[in-house]
């Protein structure tokens, strides 16, 4: 597992005992586990099994009914993510946070330009000269594989893969310490997501970021995650190793999975 960030011989974030039920068997139901510094921890399972939820009361989006959620910050300060308030929440979604949404349209501004979406999470940690924005976004369109002409259209006349890659940049701007993916490549051409997939893997690596990853693809998981963990209705039924547990599955629902008898 990447170690990023060096002498941070702890989590970055610890997650004891979370619970959030719609109904027996629905949300998420005792779940226990940590992320560390420079790792990709990926959630799947089938449709209501609970990765979702969980993914919504990690990033802040849900507040669950019982349990916590601890993060530790740049100077080893530890916050209970609801036992702050919702403005130091706010900040840190816009600075040490960021959350790419399965659809992009969910964590854009569509009413204003590529680069602004990009300019505007800069401005969160307190960067204002015109200059710096505009390379900076420009920059970052590259990075993404966007042509930096289009820095002055708006979304909505990009391509889906398009607003994909810029709803990543937008959030990877300000080079956050934890990223929340919820189906990445949800909805993507095959040819689109194997491009996407291949820039996502070398953004994790050149920027050493954490990464809770929510997929129900299994192939997905296996190239992008260090550690896997399988839900089932809202429970933690096996975790470890990603290349361990989709080559050698030990819970029978994990078996199910992997042998994909069980449908997304």
């Amino acid at each position: 597992m990447a170690m990023a960030e060096e002498g941070l011989a702890e989590p970055l974030l610890k997650v004891n005992n979370l619970r959030k039920l719609y109904a027996p068997g629905k949300g998420v139901d005792g779940v226990d586990f940590e992320l560390w510094p420079g790792e990709v921890l990926g959630i799947v399972g089938e449709s209501g099994s609970g990765k979702t939820t969980l993914l919504q009361c990690l990033s802040g989006m849900l507040t669950p009914d019982s349990g916590q959620i601890e993060y530790t910050g740049k100077q080893g300060d530890k916050l209970d993510i609801y036992d702050i308030t919702e403005s130091q929440r706010r900040l840190l979604l816009r600075t040490d946070w960021g959350i790419v949404h399965q659809h992009p349209r969910d964590g854009l501004r569509m009413g204003v330009s590529a680069g602004a979406n990009i300019g505007e999470r800069l401005m969160a940690i307190g960067e204002r000269h015109y200059g710096t924005l505009r390379s900076t976004g420009e920059a970052w369109l590259r990075e993404v594989e966007i042509d930096t002409a289009r820095i002055d259209d708006l979304p909505r006349t990009f391509s889906g893969g398009m607003q994909q890659r810029l709803q990543i940049a937008r959030n990877l701007v300000t080079q956050p310490r934890v990223v929340f993916m919820d189906e990445p490549t949800g909805g993507l051409d095959v040819s689109v997501q194997a491009r996407l997939l291949d820039m996502l893997r070398n953004l994790v690596v050149d920027l050493g970021l954490s990464v809770v990853l929510v997929t129900h693809d299994l192939a997905v998981a296996r190239l992008l995650s260090h550690r896997l963990m399988v839900m089932r209705g809202g429970k933690v039924v096996e975790q470890g190793l990603t290349d361990q547990i989709l080559d050698d599955p030990q819970h029978p629902y994990s078996q199910l999975l992997v042998s994909s008898v069980l449908t997304p």
